[in-house]
């Protein structure tokens, strides 16, 4: 029998190129690092209409990760991170393009689709190209892996958030998406030759077992955990989708705001991690625990006007949301088994679809009805987060009583 200690070996090639890819993917969630300088090119649009460019972007992301679970049955999964890197390319390059200063309407819609179409399934394409064929390599450390994975997936909105801020600053934002276009086609084309899926007989590491995918929809556990995907998501997107823009209302450098990706990358090794020693159960009521306060302190924050709090309770807001997707990993595989995971990931991987619609139009919404204010809208967090706490209570108790869980 294979030791726990051994997945290590011979299969960190894999970790460290799954991980620097998604370190580059994460551009994703820098979103709100381009809200400031093309708010200043573009005043006519609203914080509504520009929020709507992240929600297109995770939704077209859901919906490339189902692609490619789908696709992982035909086509190897370089190939899969290959069309990525070219929808990536093409998509920054025509906002380069074809954004026109003078057309604010145009450039919003141009925006919308080489950002968020192209983007997001191109991000959605590799993201799960990348944890199906790593995770596999991992069977006893699944929790491990996506956490460290994923961590890649969450710092890079401030790495490369930064680099944004700086070039933005002498080029101006619009020729850098074609840099950065360039620059992500470049390094998922070439750390594509890295990944590769493990032989059925190589390791021990691919798994017969497994639901399919019309047997996993058929569990009551399944749309719980849906549910409480969806709603972990939706309090998260209140602060992410404004991070950049809360730092600024409460007098910080917009920079700043991005602090909490930094946690966010660090929610997501930290509660694989916990998975992994403390079991899912008990890994999902501390990513709870960890959102409610930092949603309490935001409260405190936006009370008081007191700036320390809000980089108090950002960052444990980031925490949480950084934690949903690596619990969404490895709880899909722990659930469900590894036979069918590309698939059945990139279905739990759906509910961030009406949380990107959600979180952001509600965050946007009670901003402009409170007079551009946040209070409302962290009051809305702790809610949202109530809501996912006592999910994950229900979840526990089907999993007990029906004796589901596989890791």
């Amino acid at each position: 029998m294979q030791h726990k200690g051994d997945d290590m070996k011979g299969n960190t090639t894999q970790l460290i190129g799954g991980t620097a890819m998604l370190l580059f993917l994460g551009l994703i969630y820098a979103w709100s690092i381009f809200r400031a300088p093309l708010t200043e090119i573009f005043p006519e649009w609203t914080p509504t209409k520009i929020s709507m460019t992240f929600t297109l972007s995770i939704t077209f992301f859901c919906i490339g990760g189902f692609t490619a679970g789908r696709l992982a049955a035909k086509i190897s999964h370089r190939a899969i991170i290959r069309i990525s890197a070219a929808l990536i390319l093409m998509g920054f390059v025509m906002i380069t393009l074809l954004m026109n200063p003078s057309a604010a309407n145009f450039s919003l819609n141009i925006l919308y689709i080489f950002y968020g179409v192209f983007g997001g399934v191109g991000v959605g394409l590799a993201y799960n190209a990348i944890l199906s064929a790593v995770n596999k390599w991992f069977p006893g450390r699944v929790g491990m892996a996506s956490g460290i994975l994923l961590l890649g997936f969450g710092i890079g909105g401030i790495v490369l958030g930064s680099i944004v801020n700086f070039l933005s600053g002498r080029i101006g934002i619009i020729p850098v998406f074609a840099i950065l276009g360039v620059i992500l086609a470049a390094v998922l084309f070439s750390l594509s030759f890295i990944i590769r899926v493990p032989a059925a007989a190589g390791q021990g590491a691919v798994n017969a077992e497994g639901y399919t995918l019309s047997e996993m929809l058929k569990t009551p556990a399944f749309w719980v955990f849906f549910l409480w995907v969806m709603t972990s998501s939706i309090a998260g997107l209140l602060a992410m989708n404004s991070a950049a823009n809360i730092a600024i209302f409460f007098g910080a450098p917009a920079l700043l705001g991005l602090i909490v990706t930094v946690f966010n990358g660090i929610g997501r090794a930290a509660l694989g991690l916990s998975y992994d020693r403390f079991g899912r159960p008990k890994a999902m009521i501390m990513n709870n625990v960890i959102l409610l306060a930092g949603g309490a302190i935001l409260v405190i924050g936006a009370f008081t006007g007191v700036v320390a709090f809000i980089f108090i309770g950002l960052p444990l807001v980031g925490i949480s949301y950084g934690g949903t997707p690596a619990l969404t990993s490895a709880s899909t595989m722990g659930f469900f088994g590894p036979k069918n995971y590309p698939i059945n990931f990139a279905t739990a991987t759906f509910a961030l679809l009406p949380g990107s619609v959600i979180g952001p139009l509600l965050s946007s919404r009670l901003q402009e009805q409170s007079g551009g204010e946040y209070f409302t809208t962290f009051v809305m967090l702790v809610v949202v987060g109530a809501v996912s706490m006592t999910l994950t209570l229900i979840l526990n108790a089907i999993v007990r009583n029906t004796g589901l869980e596989r890791v």
